[in-house]
């Protein structure tokens, strides 16, 4: 019934794409090779560098993702620069070798391929390297910080230190020279025990040639880099990493393609497939999908929320506005930044956040709104308290009054400012260290007594 679907879909497609695939003795679907006209247009254009995600099924099947990368590949929408989808039947040596070499098949501009880009965990790279033999394979900076934001998380750090090494790794990722890398670095080596240290592989952060395939991006551009391969890897993970049928989650994949993909883009470009199609359009996308979008999270507001609550938070809705800016994620928590301090944003329901608004008020602030509107997402009942919701409250002022709290007020002002005197602490050279510890010791000493054992 699957397959059937997957067929349906071609008949559905006004120009068919390739689609190749076998089945098992038990009629499962063994491999899979699926790549539409648009794919192999934008493919035979922008061969030069190939960045390659892996993906993984619940039951152990892996889908294997082709992107093009490089300086001259312009193509905006969440999978435009995707060229290739294949499904090994194992993931050895044979297995990938017929994957590989029914890519080169139908593309013969894989001659053309000079570089690359795979993840860390990706070992069967003496069979890349014999179907490819004239490409260099080099771990992608994306996929080296994922490795590392998940370290992070792994390792339990204490909050303070997991924010500045995911803040450090974030800015030397936007700007990969080889003097911040060194900086990273260096804070890792300060940051992280002795024992655990050598997990991170951090001496990938001073391997000058994966960063050259990187750093020609200027910040704005590694920004925009990183954010839709984040959307990407997403979409790919939550429609077929989710799904324990193969050929249910291939389905799902190939029809939010045919609904999402930059088949539906205009062009600049005139990218031809190798057959005599009409020019491909695969220009960015237009901003009225983010428009729409942020009309949809105004809608949820004004139907959830009281009129106050919703007042309130379409106010930081109009900061998120142009500002947003994604800059990483886990599997449960994701950093927001919109030109101010960065903030911790916890997305389950009831999502909250580390920022005043949202400790204050228990509300949806400009973080929460922000990873909804990268996420295509609206604000749902249970993300908000009863006293929130529609028909409960009063008025805005009512409400102001009985929220605010003096103590809350004081314990968030003090916690900000013990972060950041921990982070400044931390980054400072030894005798600047003991100089300013010397000097929060004596203020401690006034207030308390010399007698008390205060701790810093």
């Amino acid at each position: 019934m699957a397959l059937t679907m997957l067929n349906e879909l071609l008949i559905e497609d006004p120009n068919p794409p390739m689609l190749l695939y076998q089945i098992s003795k038990t009629a499962e679907l063994d491999t899979l090779n699926y790549q539409s006209c648009f794919m192999q247009g934008v493919f035979a254009h922008f061969p030069e560098i190939l960045f390659i995600h892996r993906t993984y099924n619940p039951v152990g099947k892996v889908l294997y993702t082709f992107l093009v990368d490089g300086p001259r590949v312009q193509l905006e929408g969440h999978l435009a620069r995707v060229v290739y989808f294949a499904i090994p039947a194992k993931e050895d040596a044979e297995g990938l070798a017929q994957m590989f070499q029914v890519f080169k098949k139908f593309n013969p501009a894989w001659e053309r391929v000079c570089t690359i880009l795979v993840d860390p965990h990706f070992l069967p790279l003496p069979t890349l390297t014999m179907e490819f033999p004239a490409a260099e394979v080099l771990l992608s900076a994306f996929h080296i910080c994922k490795f590392l934001q998940g370290k992070f998380y792994q390792l339990s750090l204490e909050q303070p230190v997991e924010r500045v090494l995911l803040t450090s790794l974030q800015s030397t990722m936007c700007s990969a020279t080889a003097g911040n890398l060194r900086k990273l670095y260096t804070l890792l080596s300060s940051c992280i025990p002795p024992a655990q240290l050598p997990e991170l592989h951090s001496h990938w952060l001073l391997n000058d040639r994966i960063w050259l395939a990187h750093r020609w991006r200027s910040r704005a551009e590694s920004s925009r880099y990183f954010q839709g391969l984040e959307v990407t890897t997403r979409v790919l993970s939550q429609l077929f990493g989710t799904t324990p049928c193969v050929e249910q989650g291939m389905t799902l994949l190939l029809r939010y393609m045919q609904q999402n993909s930059g088949d539906k883009a205009s062009s600049s470009l005139g990218l031809s497939p190798q057959n005599n199609h009409a020019p491909l359009d695969v220009s960015p996308e237009s901003p009225r999908a983010e428009q729409l979008g942020e009309a949809r999270i105004q809608h949820s507001l004004n139907a959830i929320c009281t009129g106050p609550a919703a007042q309130l938070c379409l106010g930081e809705l109009a900061v998120v506005q142009k500002s947003v800016h994604l800059i990483g994620s886990g599997s449960e928590k994701v950093n927001i930044q919109i030109l101010e301090d960065t903030h911790r944003v916890q997305p389950q329901p009831p999502a909250s956040c580390s920022c005043y608004f949202n400790q204050a008020f228990h509300l949806p602030c400009r973080h929460i709104l922000a990873l909804l509107s990268a996420r295509h997402q609206v604000l749902q009942p249970d993300m908000l308290p009863a006293q929130w919701t529609a028909g409960c409250a009063a008025s805005l002022d009512n409400i102001l009054g009985s929220k605010w709290s003096e103590t809350l007020d004081k314990h968030l002002a003090v916690a900000l400012l013990t972060e950041e005197v921990s982070q400044l602490l931390q980054h400072c050279s030894q005798e600047e260290f003991e100089r300013r510890y010397s000097t929060l010791r004596e203020l401690a000493d006034s207030w308390i007594g010399p007698y008390e054992q205060v701790q810093l």
